[in-house]
């Protein structure tokens, strides 16, 4: 059988019903043409369009064509004029956004801005200009833009950032010229997809009485720590229920496009913004979880970090053998080395600049069983099955022990009878839109529905412990991006193969940062670039195909927490904030000594640093007084919000496991406190931030809590293990 040419297309989900009217419609439109304008050469310029349009001078046009490596031309000029308001796919990606991810209460506030800058009065108090909004020329709106980055308002600051953060992020994914013109592709090299494991769900017939369902063990969430919850458990012999909100996708239909993957495979469509918005937190949510989107690192918690929670948590488990055995099976299951990787362009920089600068630097472990796994797509879903994720390891690991699965049942809260847990109860919906009550008797209820989710249904569930929700560790990361000479085709090869760990104990106490290279599909690293104007954010992205991103991503010290909703409330501390910007100066640093020609650090305000290569283009160094300056300029602006926005993508420690009730969620065992038959097993539990990927670690605390649930079973049931 021939290799198909690429993965079946999984259609979004219908249009929600529009909510904004005309005139809001037609000021937002208006901005995000502001942010992602049409671009044209006075020779091809329309009166009839000139508030629609940046006019360029054809010395102008040139000099993008000689920045972006692009010949001048029809395909050239089709990118420049691409704008959001005459692209269908944008306005329905905005329209989801908007309406399907964003809560009331986030929505609200940018309603009432859109009305009144569609007013006279409105647009004077807003944007010092007595026109509205959208009938003003592309100019004066990209001033509007400009200007409300430097406003004292920071209500005004948070909407400018938001606004081109999701214009540019959009533009990217429905941008129908932005893969010709950069030569990206969304099929990974060697496209082959590899065998799914075909799961069959449990099906249940319309009714308006809910159906009940008995098992040993109903287990919430099919992520890292439900999975291998699952596998330990269905292996002991115990009848397992393992259920998700999510849905399951095989391997035909993966890698997802980005604008597919961030609804089908993501929370909230790609996106959770915490209540002040300096953190954009990503967290997956499909049959697999996070496993599913992780980007394949596999790293065991560090020898500091283990000692203190053995030793100031007051938590022995972490310092023993037991715990290792369990790291260590983890890994064997999965296959986790580091003997294969073949590191790609953005991950060689790293080692290189590393090495130039006397850091330390390492190859990353990879859950990829052994095999070379030459992919920069995974974040969007494995289609050759190479990565070791839950629906390719643990999942079927207990399946063909005998557990089962249901897919789309949103569990409402856990069923409790006095202190104990007796089951759960949620809402059932079928790809075809059925809908049932179910309810799930069983001994033993496992939560494991990631660090924002579980604390929700533990509050849900009328749990009583002022402890649930707090203690929330995000990793928070700012980006930095560097253009080279060459083409790099940053969006092939692994992911995240290398680190650089020379900066992760700062202060004395474990709390630093490291510096990594990043995920490089587009939208999640081209959107990344700061935008000063229009016509400079669409040159930089056309030239994608040179570009590298890092990330210095810190373990912070100081926690946020995760009300009922869920929200997040999480401000990135100033302790943790320096860490960040020392990682930013010192990868800086090392992207210069790597040949690096322009280093864009993805702060507004701070502007890149750009090599003079007017003396031959040799390797700038670092006591260069241009480069000096620009780090003291750097460390000017510094990174503090509203300004500075950070991004997460690890979630750790709202119900973390403590000594004393008091003190925490859950017990040295998982469960939680105060309670008989409910536990979680996720990465909630973590007494403080890993410092590392923590799928490894949530993998062998939930391997450990899981093993002691079956021993407490078999006691209670006589069942032999």
């Amino acid at each position: 059988m021939s290799t198909p040419l690429g993965p079946l297309s999984t259609p979004l989900p219908p249009l929600p019903d529009d909510i904004f009217t005309s005139a809001q419609w037609s000021i937002l439109l208006a901005l995000m043409d502001a942010v992602v304008p049409r671009i044209v050469r006075a020779s091809a310029a329309s009166p009839s369009r000139a508030i629609d349009e940046l006019v360029i001078s054809e010395e102008e046009y040139g000099a993008i064509a000689r920045a972006t490596g692009n010949e001048e031309g029809e395909t050239l000029d089709a990118y420049l004029a691409e704008r959001p308001s005459e692209s269908e796919e944008f306005k329905g990606l905005l329209r989801r956004q908007l309406v399907s991810y964003a809560r009331e209460d986030q929505r609200r506030p940018l309603m009432i801005i859109l009305s009144l800058l569609s007013t006279r009065p409105g647009s004077i108090l807003l944007t010092g200009y007595a026109t509205p909004l959208d009938q003003l020329d592309i100019k004066s709106r990209t001033a509007i833009l400009q200007s409300w980055c430097t406003q004292y308002m920071g209500a005004l600051c948070t909407l400018r950032n938001t606004l081109t953060a999701v214009g540019k992020m959009i533009h990217i994914k429905s941008s129908r010229l932005f893969p010709t013109i950069t030569g990206y592709s969304a099929i990974p090299l060697q496209y082959s997809p590899g065998p799914s494991y075909e799961y069959t769900f449990l099906q249940f017939p319309e009714s308006q009485s809910p159906a009940v369902l008995d098992f040993d063990v109903v287990i919430v969430g099919s992520g890292l720590g439900g999975g291998v919850s699952a596998k330990n458990l269905a292996e002991a012999g115990f009848s397992v229920l393992v259920v998700d909100k999510a849905y399951h996708y095989p391997s035909t239909q993966l890698p997802m496009t980005e604008a597919q993957g961030m609804i089908h495979l993501f929370e909230n469509g790609g996106v959770i913004p915490s209540e002040d918005s300096s953190v954009n937190v990503l967290t997956g949510s499909n049959f697999g979880g996070g496993g599913t989107v992780n980007w394949s690192a596999a790293l065991q918690p560090q020898g500091f970090v283990r000692k203190e929670w053995a030793e100031d948590r007051h938590l022995p488990l972490f310092a023993s053998a037991t715990f290792q055995d369990a790291l260590d099976r983890v890994c064997d299951r999965m296959g986790v080395t580091d003997k294969h990787i073949r590191h790609n362009h953005g991950n060689r920089v790293l080692l290189e600049g590393a090495r130039r600068m006397g850091h330390t630097a390492k190859a990353v472990p990879q859950n990829t069983g052994g095999k070379e796994h030459y992919c920069g797509h995974c974040i969007m879903g494995c289609a050759s099955c190479e990565k070791q994720g839950p629906n390719v390891c643990w999942l079927p690991d207990a399946a063909c022990a005998g557990a089962q699965f249901i897919e789309g049942l949103s569990v409402e809260k856990v069923l409790m009878n006095g202190k104990k847990a007796v089951g759960v109860k949620g809402l059932w919906t079928s790809r075809a839109g059925v809908k049932r009550e179910i309810i799930v008797k069983s001994k033993r209820v496992i939560v494991s529905a990631g660090s924002i989710y579980s604390p929700h249904l533990l509050m849900n569930s009328g749990i009583k412990n002022n402890q649930i929700g707090r203690h929330l560790y995000l990793h928070p990361v700012n980006f930095i991006s560097a253009f080279f000479k060459e083409e790099v085709r940053a969006w092939e090869g692994g992911i995240l193969t290398t680190v650089c760990s020379s900066f992760e104990n700062l202060d004395g106490h474990g709390h630093g940062v490291k510096l990594e290279a990043t995920c490089m599909l587009p939208s999640l690293s081209v959107s990344m670039l700061n935008w000063n104007s229009g016509i400079d954010w669409k040159t930089n992205a056309a030239k994608y195909a040179h570009m590298n991103s890092y990330i210095s991503l810190t373990r912070d010290r100081d926690p946020g927490r995760v009300l009922h909703g869920p929200k997040i409330e999480y401000t990135p501390s100033a302790f943790d904030r320096r860490h960040i910007l020392r990682g930013l100066i010192e990868m800086s640093r090392m992207l210069l000594v790597a040949g690096a020609r322009e280093i864009h650090i993805n702060v507004p305000g701070i502007r890149p640093f750009i090599v003079d290569e007017t003396g031959g283009g040799a390797m700038c160094e670092i006591v260069d007084p241009r480069f000096v300056a620009w780090i003291a300029h750097v460390e000017a602006v510094g990174n503090s919000p509203p300004n500075a926005t950070f991004a997460c993508a690890h979630q750790m420690g709202s119900n973390r496991m403590s000594a004393k009730k008091a003190d925490g969620v859950v017990d040295q065992e998982g469960r939680v406190w105060g309670t008989k038959g409910l536990y979680v097993a996720d990465a909630s539990v973590f007494p403080s931030a890993s410092g590392v990927n923590p799928m490894v670690t949530n993998l062998a605390i939930s391997d450990v809590t899981s093993r002691g649930i079956a021993a407490g079973l078999k006691k209670e049931t006589g069942t032999k293990l």
